[in-house]
């Protein structure tokens, strides 16, 4: 129990990253073992099934299920194109006819002599994964995907929506407490990851999409501005599928939050490189943030070392993540090892922070998050 806490968002500048970039069904990889790639390099390929379409021909053709078969035009197998007369039939010494006509392209996948049912399936989709990082491909998954390992500058943030992305970094706040305006973005925005302070604002988010900005990031988010950006109320399953023209991280939470100075100072000296983003959030078992990687990045001066995280100890940076400290961020100042009783009556371990501003609290130990570097 002596180092219960929640893990934290890990912000380094050095970092050996691998990522699974697998299919969801089986098909082709593209790369082998030991093949450099770049974020955009195809890795894997396969075909999504399309969809079925059932028609029921009995009733069409007014016939009898075991019928349909020899009405048909054409056998199991055969391409269709939309607008085909694929079965037809007649009656009353062939002065009524009836057509059966494919509503798609695509095979004939089944004639059912049971229910005289026929069924279309839609031409497949392509689908192919991509690299998302520069780096070199340790392990070749077979048939579905790859194992890349990148090294370079990392950064999580504790929520996101949006897709994978690919561009330039643009620092346009002066300072972690400053929003992301509307004004900070012109057309050297286009296809970039831009960086603010505290807030991305609705404006913002707006003109972003206008502009083709393929990110925003910064400290926090109105709940308000993200539902009405997305149409519909966040729930609590996974993100990162959202059909939006430009991804959003937030790196503290929701609500006007100034950016931790470590990951501010980080991203100045990560401004105008090539980055890989993604908004993908799970906050539930298999926890998923979203991520920025600046692969190939070598610190000018190392100033965060690699460490064995030893959980909390006095002057480890944390950031508060229950009310009413939500979003503050401090330092730890003191582990009473003894148990202590809360509002709630529980017995629990707690510990003491001192916040951005100098104001010392004592909170539970899993109310806080360790910011990790």
């Amino acid at each position: 129990m002596a180092h219960a806490y929640t893990p934290g968002l890990k912000v380094t500048d050095q970092a050996v990253l691998r990522k699974q970039r697998r299919l969801p069904i089986l098909g082709d990889v593209l790369v082998k073992v030991g093949d450099q790639v770049k974020p955009y390099t195809v890795v894997a390929r396969t075909s999504l099934p399309g969809d079925p379409q059932t028609l029921n021909a009995a009733n069409i053709l007014s016939l009898l299920a075991g019928e349909v078969r020899s009405a048909m035009k054409v056998k199991e197998g055969d391409k269709v194109s939309a607008g085909d007369i694929i079965g037809l039939s007649s009656s009353l010494f062939g002065v009524v006819k009836r057509k059966l006509v494919s509503p798609c392209d695509g095979t004939v996948e089944r004639i059912s002599d049971v229910s005289g049912q026929v069924t279309l399936r839609e031409p497949p989709t392509p689908l192919e994964v991509t690299a998302y990082v520069s780096g070199k491909v340790i392990e070749v998954l077979p048939k579905e995907g790859v194992i890349v390992e990148a090294e370079g500058a990392y950064i999580q943030g504790i929520f996101g929506v949006g897709g994978e992305r690919y561009g330039g970094i643009r620092l346009r706040a002066k300072a972690p407490d400053k929003p992301l305006l509307a004004s900070d973005l012109d057309a050297d925005c286009q296809g970039a990851i831009v960086v603010g302070g505290s807030l991305i604002t609705g404006e913002a988010i707006e003109k972003a999409a206008k502009l083709g900005v393929y990110a925003l990031v910064a400290g926090g988010i109105i709940d308000t501005d993200l539902v009405k950006y997305l149409g519909y109320d966040i729930g609590v399953a996974i993100t990162g599928h959202e059909d939006v023209p430009t991804t959003l991280m937030v790196t503290e939470g929701f609500g006007p939050m100034r950016m931790a100075d470590r990951t501010f100072e980080l991203f100045k000296t990560l401004d105008g490189l090539e980055a890989s983003i993604t908004g993908a959030t799970q906050i539930r078992a298999g926890v998923m943030r979203p991520e920025i990687i600046v692969s190939g990045y070598r610190p000018p001066q190392r100033h965060i070392e690699a460490q064995v995280t030893e959980g909390l100890v006095p002057g480890t940076p944390i950031r508060l993540i229950r009310e009413p400290y939500f979003g503050r961020l401090g330092v730890v100042v003191e582990l009473p090892p003894e148990l202590q009783v809360i509002e709630t009556e529980a017995h629990v371990r707690i510990l003491k922070a001192k916040l951005t501003g100098g104001e010392v609290v004592t909170v539970p130990r899993a109310n806080v998050e360790i910011i990790e570097g």
